[in-house]
């Protein structure tokens, strides 16, 4: 499977969101993510950064 975790950057950290992200929406200056068993998490940030092969999206609080 190709999966991500999703994780927020706030001042230096990094906080788990959600695991097993398969859908990543934006939604203006929000970002809808869902994950393989159709929980969803809105969030207020934008995508800072993105490491396919780890699996990771790294999302900025704004």
């Amino acid at each position: 499977m190709c999966e991500t975790n999703a994780y927020l950057y706030d001042q230096e950290k990094e906080e788990l969101l959600l695991e097993d992200v398969d859908r990543v929406i934006p939604q203006g200056d929000k970002i809808l993510l869902e994950d393989i068993f159709g929980k969803k998490k809105l969030v207020r940030a934008r995508i800072k950064e993105m490491q396919l092969v780890d699996h990771k999206i790294i999302l900025e609080k704004i």
